[in-house]
Formats: C-alpha cells, sequence, structure tokens
C-alpha cells in the first residue's frame, strides 16, 4: 500500500484481487459532491415525491399528520385514522355531553354544561370538514404534489429558498394559536370538571370518572382543533408559494429576462395552479363559513335568551372555540385575499414595463441607437419589504437588446389584464372585496338579532 500526500489531497492506493490498485483520494478543498450534500433536500433535483426521510423540510408536516392519526399511507394506517376520528370526534364529546351533571347546590340559571354542550356540535363538525379534506387530499395527491412541491425545480433560486422558510414559518402559526388557546382550555377545564358531577350507567363510583373524562375531553379538543388548523395551515402555506412565484415573474419583468414568451409561460404555470388550488379547497372554506356563522349566531341567540351570569366558568369554552375557529378562517381568507391582490396587480406591473420599453425603443431611434436605461418604480421612496405592499412596486430596468415586439407585449398585457384572478369561490374572486362583503353580512346578522331581542324584551 502507498500512500502520497501533497498540499491539496492525499491518495491511498489500495491493493484488490487481480492485482489492480484501487485509488482512494482524500481532498481538503470541498468538491461538488461536498458542497450538493449542504444544499437543502427541496433544493435537490434528486430528492423525489416518493422518498420520506428523516430530515427532509416535510418532517414537522409528517410528525403533525402522525399526532393527529392521519397517516393514510397504508391500510392499517386508514383503519387507526378513521377510529381514532370516530372515537375523539363523535363517541367522546357525546359522553361529555350526556354525563356531565351541575352539582344540586348550582340553581338552573347558572348551569355550568350549558355552554359546554353548545360548543361540541361546531367544534366536530370543523373537525369533521378537516378531516374528509385531508383523506380526499392524501388519496388522490401526495403531500409534496398537495404543496405544488414537485413543480418547485423549475422555479428560481428565490422562490425555492423562500418556500422553506415558508415551511417553518407556517407552524409558527399553528403554535400561535393552538399553544394560547390550549392554556386556556386547560385552565378552564381543570376548574370545570372539579366542580361539575360526572354520572356513567353501570360504572361504579370508586371509578374516578372525573379525572378520566379531564384526559379523554382535553385529548379530543387537541385533535379537533389541530385537523381544522392543520388544513387552513396548508391552505396558507399554498398560497405563500403563490406569492413567491408571483414575485418571481415580477422579476422577470427587469433587465434581460423580460421576454414575453417566457412570462407568458410563467404566468399560465402559476394560473393552473391557482385553479387547482380554489377546486381542492372551495368546498372547505364555504362550508366553515356557514358553520361557523351557525355557531356564533346559536351563542349569541343564546346567551341573549337566558338571564344566566356569564363567568370563565360557564362560558370559558365558548370564548376558546369561537378564538380558534375565526383564527384559523382568517388564516384562509387573508391568504386567500393576499395572492388574489398580487395576481390582480400583475396587469399593472406589465402595463407600466410595455410603457416604459415602448417609449426607451424610441427614445433609442431618435438619440440613433445610444443606449438607454429607464427605470420606473412605483410607491414612496421608503419603499420596505413589507408584505402587503403594492405588488407593481418594482424596478423597471429596461435592455437595448430586448426582443419583444410591440405586437406581443400588447397582447401579453391584454392577456394579463383578462386573467388576472386569484383564489375564487365558483367564479367569484376571493379577494378583499368578498371580505368586506362577508364582514357586511356578519354584521347584518348580529345587527338582526340584536333587533329581534330587543323587540322581545
Amino acid at each position: 500500500m502507498k500512500s502520497s500526500k501533497n498540499s491539496d489531497e492525499t491518495q491511498v492506493n489500495l491493493p484488490i484481487s487481480d492485482h489492480r490498485p484501487l485509488q482512494v483520494s482524500f481532498s481538503d478543498q470541498p468538491n461538488e459532491t461536498n458542497h450538493a450534500i449542504n444544499v437543502p433536500l427541496l433544493l435537490q433535483r434528486s430528492y423525489a415525491r416518493s422518498k420520506s426521510l428523516m430530515f427532509d423540510e416535510l418532517r414537522n408536516f409528517r410528525i403533525s399528520l402522525k399526532w393527529c392519526a392521519l397517516d393514510h399511507s397504508s391500510r392499517l394506517g386508514k383503519f387507526v385514522s378513521y377510529l381514532t376520528f370516530i372515537f375523539l370526534t363523535i363517541i367522546v364529546p357525546l359522553i361529555s355531553s350526556f354525563s356531565i351533571k351541575a352539582p344540586d347546590s348550582s340553581t338552573s340559571n347558572s348551569d355550568p354544561a350549558s355552554f359546554n354542550m353548545l360548543v361540541q356540535l361546531p367544534e366536530s363538525g370543523l373537525a369533521l370538514l378537516g378531516f374528509f379534506t385531508l383523506s380526499r387530499f392524501f388519496s388522490k395527491y401526495g403531500l409534496r404534489q398537495l404543496l405544488f412541491l414537485d413543480g418547485l425545480q423549475e422555479d428560481s433560486v428565490f422562490v425555492r429558498r423562500g418556500y422553506t422558510k415558508e415551511l417553518d414559518k407556517a407552524f409558527r402559526y399553528l403554535a400561535c394559536i393552538l399553544l394560547p388557546s390550549f392554556f386556556v382550555e386547560l385552565a378552564h377545564k381543570v376548574i370545570f370538571l372539579s366542580t361539575v358531577e360526572v354520572s356513567l350507567p353501570c360504572i361504579s363510583f370508586g371509578v374516578p370518572l372525573n379525572s378520566i373524562m379531564f384526559v379523554l375531553v382535553l385529548v379530543s379538543w387537541v385533535y379537533r382543533t389541530g385537523v381544522y388548523l392543520l388544513v387552513c395551515i396548508m391552505f396558507r402555506l399554498t398560497c405563500e408559494l403563490q406569492i413567491l412565484r408571483f414575485g418571481g415573474l415580477h422579476k422577470m419583468f427587469e433587465g434581460c429576462e423580460s421576454d414575453s414568451g417566457l412570462i407568458f409561460k410563467e404566468h399560465m404555470r402559476i394560473k393552473k395552479q391557482l385553479s387547482a388550488t380554489s377546486h381542492r379547497y372551495r368546498f372547505f372554506i364555504i362550508a366553515s363559513l356557514v358553520v361557523i356563522t351557525v355557531s356564533q349566531l346559536g351563542a349569541l341567540l343564546l346567551i341573549l335568551a337566558t338571564n344566566s351570569n356569564k363567568s370563565f366558568f360557564n362560558s370559558g369554552d365558548l370564548v376558546v372555540c369561537s378564538a380558534v375557529e375565526l383564527s384559523g378562517f382568517f388564516l384562509c381568507l387573508l391568504g386567500a385575499a393576499r395572492i388574489t391582490h398580487r395576481a390582480q396587480g400583475i396587469a399593472s406591473v406589465a402595463t407600466r414595463w410595455h410603457m416604459t420599453v415602448t417609449c426607451d425603443s424610441a427614445g433609442s431611434d431618435n438619440r440613433k441607437g445610444n443606449t438607454t436605461e429607464a427605470d420606473a418604480k412605483c410607491g414612496d421612496a421608503d419603499h420596505d419589504d413589507d408584505d402587503d405592499s403594492d405588488s407593481s412596486d418594482i424596478l423597471i430596468t429596461v435592455s437595448p437588446q430586448d426582443s419583444s415586439s410591440f405586437h406581443t407585449r400588447q397582447a401579453l398585457v391584454a392577456y394579463l389584464e383578462h386573467n388576472n384572478g386569484g383564489i375564487t369561490l365558483f367564479g367569484f374572486p376571493l379577494d378583499r372585496g368578498l371580505i368586506h362583503t362577508i364582514f357586511a353580512f356578519e354584521f347584518s346578522l348580529v345587527l338582526w338579532i340584536l333587533s329581534k331581542v330587543v323587540v322581545l324584551s
């Protein structure tokens, strides 16, 4: 065995059976293979959809799905998933509703179980929507295809690295909603179940029913809330990916990359993904709106119709349920409104680009071929990187070698003006105008209920 060493690498020659030396090289300098190991898995072309590695960027999603018993990768996983869903979403809420009774010392006006029964239906209803939405997704698509990771290699480095950050940010949203609600629910259940009486038929009085019911109710609440919020987070994450892709599309209007054909193809790809997202989530969004509206109006009617004292003791469940419902639903609405706003603003960017290129070409002809650089920037001078900023605030740099003709650019602008939709619900764009309409409708219902209460009283 011979060994040779220089300043850059070390080589070791090992004899093998056919008397040919096997040369192994140990380089002191990083090569391309070592550099590829440090690249995130989402940026490696060899990382296919079928692979499920331990350190991939979707690991948090896979862990969440397993903890929520939503692993449908096998028949056993499906059986456990449906069994867990039926037990924690249907059986446990029914048992808790009919087995919890107020103590004899409390009056009917201060029954602590009155509002507890009210919140079971909307919580189970939203969990039902979330569970069957995820089940339908996993039966038709994989997790990577659902989040549009299969086509991520076609995007720029800016989009790929930004999406890796959005994956981590999505679980921060989930933690910000779930953890505070969990601690409030925990405190309420400790007070609530230490006061009420739990009685089940065919069970002796020696069994600690209150402690058992405390664990079951708390686990059921975590499961139902987690399933509903997980769908909301996945929808928000899908919208964030499209926002990043629109950001990459904005950069295509700059410099020598301002090619009308490439811009058209990229916009067609984004539009197709937005259409697929709208079709996948439209039933979930509309059904969630109906469930939340009915539950909130029902709670308002019950509160106004009863004369009982309202406190955290008897209405804490209602507060937590309302906060979780509205937080998850607003995550969906705001994500859809932001991506729709970006989609509608792309026509303004294209129009400004078309005007700038046309004026620059005319000016170049008048100056006999002198190079001109035209910068167009809208917004304030102190423009920052806020996510809610106007989508047309970009710097347009025109290259004198731009090959796009006037008619091609004009056709592209006309196309973008007539295809500027984002997330839609059966053809209606889910933008800020629709959010204002939903708010006006809900507020009108509240005022109508209050007017009836005042008249009846």
